[in-house]
């Protein structure tokens, strides 16, 4: 489980060969959430309040790296 960001405590990771649509997990204390990367929408599990707004925030706004990360793991 390579960990590619760690964001005021929120790890962010991403799996090679997972399954689409491509994604990053997102963990902190005992909540995980799955988020997609082209809409940005939580698609299983959640996070802290405070740290969802945060994460989606981020990840609205580092799309384009994440998702050349996806498909350099999952070529």
């Amino acid at each position: 489980m390579p960990t590619f960001f760690f964001i005021e405590g929120v790890k962010i990771c991403l799996f090679f060969d997972d399954h689409t649509p491509p994604h990053f997990h997102a963990f902190i204390a005992e909540y995980e959430a799955v988020i997609e990367i082209s809409s940005v929408e939580i698609l299983k599990g959640d996070l802290p309040k405070n740290k969802k707004r945060m994460i989606l925030k981020w990840a609205a706004s580092n799309k384009e790296e994440l998702m050349e990360i996806w498909f350099d793991l999952n070529k």
